[in-house]
């Protein structure tokens, strides 16, 4: 649903986009080419029909926008915490962890010789 509200939206940005490029705020644009009087839409009612369908547009993406509010995709609770809350989680307490020796310890040579000797 999310992903059609999404499309839609697009599509009405497109359209509101062409439509205000059609425009001319001084009188000219689309508006301006149909200056002939044997016209069924004159001047007058092409800048009407160009308004209202910014409008329209405009009310359209308005809603649409509310609409994909409503209906984004929530994760569930457990999909919603973090990555580093779930790292933080799965690490070791430093304090908990056994301490190896990081040397091994070695044999003193005279012990041996000692051995040898009492024989």
């Amino acid at each position: 649903m999310y992903g059609l509200v999404s499309v839609l939206i697009i599509l009405a940005c497109v359209f509101l986009i062409l439509i205000v490029l059609v425009q001319n705020s001084k009188g000219g644009g689309l508006a301006s080419n149909f200056a002939s009087s044997n016209q069924v839409m004159g001047v007058r009612k092409t800048a009407d029909f160009l308004e209202k369908a910014t409008w329209t547009l405009a009310g359209i993406l308005l809603a649409l926008s509310i609409l994909a509010s409503a209906v984004i995709p929530r994760a569930s609770e457990e999909e919603s915490r973090s990555k580093i809350e779930e790292q933080l989680e799965r690490t070791v307490d430093p304090g908990r962890m056994p301490d190896f020796p990081t040397t091994v310890p070695q044999q003193p040579q005279n012990a041996g010789d000692e051995a040898g000797e009492e024989e």
